[in-house]
């Protein structure tokens, strides 16, 4: 492959160098993972980066803000922190353990990530999680000789790109596509332009979703593999930059083939499998992304937490904001909830963590764009300062909706969940049984990720099961105190908006299935999930003796998830909003992360 604006060279059919250059067949057993990549505890591994990357606040710190704020305004990526992610060796995060990476859960990677994307959305898609994502439909779809050729790429240090297909309802990354055509040897030729690919300029791979069906429908697309090396002939250019409003550091450019000739075995998969690949390999980025991008708005929680206690001589916010940082800091608790368990469920139950998965991509934007509303009335007039201090916040503005966050993110898992609607209704919803509970106790040992189990359908609904389990369990449970009276009437309600959504989606018809009233259904029914979980994690820390065990940070997060449904919920008990103020306070103080973990931070 070319750089920008140059044609490329014939070059041979055969793979460049890597681990699939040997003699063993597409179907040969997977090796056990070298020895030379040691595999640790994700806690380990996620505390030696934050210690790698140092205090995000000291000046002299070449990973701090002060440094990715001025390569962001340069719009560059941070070579040096860069540098020590390679040296750290992140992109074995990506890649199977079975194939000598690390990777073996999502909820495991993404607490690796969190470091990284506490810091920089740019820094955590340009460096290389865009490589998973590209890489997933090898892991799900793949031969063993493709799979090996791709984690020789990223072990090796190298980059993969995802070259999407176009859908009618796309922002700039989704528009366009490539086309493949057979020839006669049994081969494909590939051509098309994308104008918006991230790391085109420096992938040693790409995964095309490429056409090879003139028709519409689930059959039209299918998945290949160009790199590493050239293509047997014809043309792969790089194109120019493409400015972006938000993630400036990360390096977005057109990538354009024309009649690209790939081997045979280039094919991921079977003709046709292309759409069937993607939403099931998708479920990995739809709870990877919040999951990750989470740790961004918990550092902008911190900066607002700094803004209403600095020049206060007790360290105390005045009053007025009290309600502010305790409802923030239950929305990111809950979002939390909800983006583990979908994570947690692609290990243990990836037949069903389809429709789950949507659901966490579908609702978790929303609610934490409004956390960052919530918060920069905190912040005030230093939310307008790009200085070191409080610059990231203006960042993470800009960052967000380019890291899919935005509007065409959401309607893809609206287009996911809102057909499903009337299934649920008529065959899951007060009939599924309840989960393993080991679904709601984050870090507790999980099976590996098997991508090849990752389904793109499922009968079940695994979160109403657990609303309706947990509600009943909190209304028998007797000697109760005011903070679980409050809880288990909150439960009563999402289980009595459950009742309703049930008897309305019930209704719906094929043919009404995308009007507003079906999309008002599936906000509805995505906040019933969001409380679901909730109160599935609240559940699984009993006895542990921590914050979580506590259910004023339930009750909060429940009862702004309520309002949001517009449900008539009395007044927050006083001692809820001290309880979750208290701890954001403590933590900030000491050091640790605002998330379900409580991880030491450093600075």
């Amino acid at each position: 492959m070319t750089p920008a604006g140059t044609a490329a060279t014939p070059a041979r059919n055969a793979p460049g160098p890597g681990p699939a250059a040997d003699a063993t067949g597409p179907d040969s057993p997977v090796p056990d993972a070298p020895d030379q990549v040691p595999v640790h505890a994700e806690p380990e591994r996620a505390a030696r980066l934050e210690a790698a990357l140092g205090d995000p606040f000291d000046p002299g710190n070449p990973h701090g803000h002060p440094a990715l704020l001025r390569a962001d305004l340069a719009r560059q990526a941070p070579e040096a922190t860069e540098e020590l992610l390679t040296a750290a060796g992140l992109s074995a995060e990506f890649v199977p353990h079975g194939l000598g990476g690390r990777l073996t859960g999502l909820e495991e990677l993404a607490r690796v990530l969190r470091p990284v994307f506490r810091r920089d959305l740019a820094l955590g898609y340009g460096f290389g999680i865009t490589s998973l994502f590209a890489a997933s439909a090898v892991w799900t779809g793949g031969d063993r000789r493709q799979q090996r050729e791709l984690a020789g790429v990223l072990l090796g240090g190298g980059r993969a790109a995802i070259v999407h297909r176009e859908l009618a309802h796309a922002n700039a990354v989704l528009r366009d596509e490539v086309s493949a055509r057979p020839r006669p040897d049994g081969g494909w030729l590939l051509s098309g332009r994308k104008d918006v690919v991230l790391n085109a300029h420096r992938a040693d791979a790409f995964v095309l979703y490429g056409r090879t069906s003139e028709g519409y429908g689930s059959r039209s697309h299918s998945v290949f593999l160009l790199g590493p090396g050239q293509p047997g002939s014809g043309e792969v250019r790089r194109l120019g930059r493409v400015e972006m409003p938000g993630m400036r550091g990360a390096h977005f450019s057109g990538l354009q083939l024309a009649d690209a000739a790939l081997p045979g075995g280039a094919l991921v998969g079977a003709v046709g499998d292309g759409v069937s690949l993607a939403l099931r390999s998708f479920q990995l980025s739809h709870c990877l992304i919040p999951g990750t991008v989470l740790a961004g708005v918990e550092g902008v929680l911190r900066l607002a937490v700094r803004a209403a206690t600095e020049d206060r001589a007790d360290g105390q916010p005045v009053r007025r904001w009290h309600s502010v940082l305790a409802g923030v800091f239950a929305d990111l608790l809950a979002c939390d909830a909800m983006a583990v368990t979908g994570m947690r469920a692609m290990s243990l139950l990836p037949e069903q963590s389809y429709l789950l998965g949507a659901a966490v991509k579908y609702t978790m934007p929303g609610l934490l764009r409004e956390d960052l509303e919530e918060l920069a009335t905190v912040l005030g007039g230093r939310g307008f300062d790009g200085g070191p201090l409080y610059g990231s916040f203006q960042k993470l503005v800009r960052d967000l909706p380019v890291a899919g966050l935005g509007h065409a993110g959401t309607a893809v898992c609206q287009a996911v969940l809102v057909p499903q609607l009337p299934v649920l209704a008529r065959t899951a919803w007060f009939r599924t049984a309840e989960p393993p509970a080991d679904l709601f106790r984050p870090g507790a040992p999980l099976p590996p990720l098997d991508h090849r189990r990752l389904a793109h359908s499922g009968a079940d609904d695994l979160l109403t099961a657990v609303l309706v389990g947990a509600a009943g369990r909190l209304r028998a449970r007797g000697g109760r105190g005011p903070l679980e009276n409050a809880l288990a009437s909150l439960a009563d309600s999402f289980v009595a908006e459950l009742h309703r959504l049930r008897e309305r989606c019930a209704a719906l018809g094929p043919s009404t299935a995308f009007e507003p009233q079906a999309v008002t259904l599936v906000d509805r029914y995505a906040l019933v999930l969001a409380a679901a979980a909730v109160l599935g994690v609240w559940e699984g820390r009993a006895g542990t003796g921590d914050f979580l065990e506590d259910p004023a940070w339930a009750v909060a997060a429940l009862h702004r998830i309520a309002c949001r449904l517009g449900a008539q919920v009395p007044e927050l008990p006083a001692q809820v909003t001290s309880a979750l103020l208290g701890e954001v306070l403590e933590r900030y103080r000491t050091g640790r992360s605002l998330d379900l973990y409580g991880t030491a931070l450093a600075g």
